[in-house]
């Protein structure tokens, strides 16, 4: 039950911050892509590669994941959304934008998984 608890509040911290980051970009940007979810969705593919390196390298409480992987990064990042506005875009017949966003989204979320994991084993 404790653990259901931890994914339960890290969930909620995630899903507010996903809230107010793309709030927050969508004030400042205005383009045919969801440039915030796409944001979203890059940190925390960012987030969750440091994440999961810091707890193979240092052996950290598996609750550590838990809160932090499972739970902030999954409220955090959505790819219910992505799927939803990608639909969206199919339905306003923005092919350019809908092939930008798909590849951007991808292409970023790897690599910045990919830094993350890179960044925490090189430190």
């Amino acid at each position: 039950m404790q653990e259901i608890f931890i994914i339960f509040f890290g969930g909620g911290l995630g899903s507010v911050s996903r809230y107010l980051v793309t709030k927050t970009i969508a004030k400042q940007i205005e383009n045919n892509i969801p440039i915030g979810t796409l944001t979203v969705n890059i940190l925390g593919c960012f987030l969750i590669g440091i994440i999961y390196a810091l707890s193979e390298r240092y052996k950290i409480n598996p609750r550590f994941n838990l809160l932090f992987a499972t739970g902030f990064c999954g409220g955090f990042t959505t790819f219910s959304s992505f799927a939803y506005e990608n639909n969206l875009l199919i339905k306003n017949q923005d092919y350019l934008s809908l092939l930008g966003y798909t590849f951007l989204s991808l292409f970023w979320g790897f690599a910045a998984t990919y830094l993350g994991i890179f960044l925490v084993k090189k430190i």
